[in-house]
C-alpha cells in the first residue's frame, strides 16, 4: 500500500510523534510532505481554480504535485496541531488552495486517517473540520486520532494503534463505504449546478468528462436502493429550487 504523509505542523514534535507511532501499525511506503518545506503563497482569493480550472492557480506548480501524490496513494494521512482552536495556517493554506475539490469531488476511493493534537482544547473541532472537508472531496471514509499533551490520552499508544489498525484494514480491504447522507446531497448539488442554463465552465466540463453527471453518486461507491431513491428525490427538488 502506499500512504501520503501531509504534514500541517511547522515543526515535529508531539503530532509527528503520533504519526511515527501509527506508522507502526501500517504496512507500505510512505512518501511524506512538509507543508513548511513546500512555501506555498497564500492563496490571493483570485477563484481562477474554481472558475476557470486548478491549473489557473497562480501556484499550480507548487500545489499540484501534492495533489498528485493523493491522487496516487493508497491511503492519506493528514496532520495538524491545534492553532487558534483550528488547523495551522500552512494546512487552512493548502484547504484553500484546493477548494475546487468542494466543486469537483475526485477522491471516492481513497480513505483517510486524521491525526489533530493539542495543548489545550480544539483538538475534537479540528479533527471534525478535517474529516468534513476530506469528505466534501469525495473521500470515502475518515479515521480521526486526537489526544492532548499531557492529558489523560497523551500518547495513548495503545488507542492510536487500535485506529491505524483500523485504517490499514480499510485501505488494504479496497472495500468502499456507503456515503452519509450530507454527502449524497452535496454530490447532488455540485451535479446540478453543472447541469445549471449558465453553470461554471470548470465545472460543467469535469462532471460530463468524467460522466459523474449521469450517476446518483461515484459509480464506484454502490448506493442502496434507500440511498438510491434519496439522491434522485433530492436531486429533483434541486432542479426545482435552483
Amino acid at each position: 500500500m502506499k500512504y501520503v504523509i501531509i504534514n500541517g505542523s511547522p515543526r515535529k514534535k508531539n503530532t509527528w510523534a503520533v504519526v511515527k507511532q501509527v506508522k507502526k501499525s501500517l504496512k507500505g511506503d510512505f512518501e511524506e510532505i512538509q507543508l513548511i518545506k513546500e512555501n506555498i503563497p497564500p492563496c490571493n482569493g483570485c477563484f481562477k481554480c474554481i472558475m476557470e480550472g486548478e491549473e489557473k492557480c497562480p501556484h499550480y506548480d507548487r500545489v499540484h504535485p501534492i495533489v498528485e501524490k493523493m491522487q496516487n496513494a493508497d491511503g492519506i494521512i493528514m496532520t495538524s496541531p491545534v492553532y487558534a482552536m483550528n488547523v495551522t495556517g500552512l494546512l487552512k493554506n493548502f484547504f484553500d488552495h484546493v477548494a475546487y475539490f468542494y466543486h469537483r469531488p475526485a477522491f471516492f476511493t481513497k480513505k483517510a486517517l486524521v491525526i489533530v493534537t493539542t495543548a489545550g482544547a480544539g483538538d475534537k473541532d479540528t479533527a471534525k473540520y478535517m474529516d468534513e472537508t476530506q469528505r466534501h472531496w469525495g473521500v470515502n471514509k475518515v479515521y480521526k486520532i486526537t489526544f492532548k499533551r499531557g492529558g489523560k490520552d497523551s500518547l495513548d499508544k495503545e488507542a492510536i494503534d487500535k485506529v491505524a489498525r483500523k485504517f490499514a484494514q480499510d485501505v488494504e480491504s479496497k472495500k468502499l463505504h456507503s456515503p452519509k447522507l450530507m454527502d449524497i446531497i452535496f454530490f447532488d448539488v455540485w451535479k446540478r449546478m453543472a447541469l445549471m442554463e449558465d453553470p461554471i465552465e470548470a465545472d460543467k466540463k469535469y462532471w460530463f468528462e468524467t460522466g459523474l453527471v449521469n450517476h446518483d453518486f461515484a459509480p464506484e461507491v454502490k448506493l442502496g436502493i434507500v440511498k438510491k431513491t434519496f439522491s434522485k428525490i433530492m436531486f429533483a427538488i434541486l432542479k426545482r429550487v435552483m
